[in-house]
């Protein structure tokens, strides 16, 4: 195992450089957005001009009265538009409720299946396929040597211990060998 282990000292100095690498980005995304607010409310807010007669007074009135009316409209709009939409993912969702309860799935069972049979269950009746992996093979005939044969052939063991055992026994194996 060749894995060199930091020590306590580095890991720690390694997290703090982390975690200040970490402010320093969360700061500057903090002064984007605040630099993002400003120009909106400058493009879309005009500065407020107080007028000095009564009539520009009214006639600023009237004016923000109608950007309102507007505003309202769209946020009335928009509220509505969100509300069907969560009548229609609930009504969707009892919907589903619904169908799963349905349908029981019944407990799947082992099935041996051939490949002939698995094959024609994914192709469809139509396609007739027969898969007969023993067709391809070669017939191989099996020889049989005469050692194998005298091997097997010895019998009853017993019967050759018997034979074996005593004085007797070994003067045939002597015999036999000669």
């Amino acid at each position: 195992m060749s894995e060199k282990r930091m020590s306590s000292s580095k890991k720690h100095s390694l997290k703090s450089m982390m975690l200040q690498v970490a402010k320093d980005l969360l700061e500057a995304e903090a002064m984007v957005k605040e630099e993002e607010r400003k120009r909106y409310m400058e493009d879309h807010c005009p500065p407020l001009s107080c007028p000095s007669s009564k009539q520009e007074l009214q006639e600023l009135c009237k004016e923000l009265h109608a950007k309102i009316e507007v505003i309202d409209e769209e946020r009335y709009i928009l509220e509505h538009k969100a509300i069907m939409v969560v009548n229609e993912v609930k009504d969707l969702n009892i919907k589903i409720i619904d169908l799963k309860g349905k349908f029981k799935k019944p407990p799947l069972k082992k099935v041996r299946m051939s490949a002939d049979a698995m094959l024609q269950a994914l192709l469809g009746s139509k396609h007739k396929v027969s898969m007969d992996l023993r067709a391809n093979l070669k017939q191989v005939k099996k020889e049989v040597k005469e050692e194998d044969k005298e091997l097997r052939d010895v019998g009853d063991w017993r019967k050759n211990i018997e034979d074996k055992t005593g004085m007797g026994g070994r003067k045939k194996m002597f015999e036999s060998e000669s």
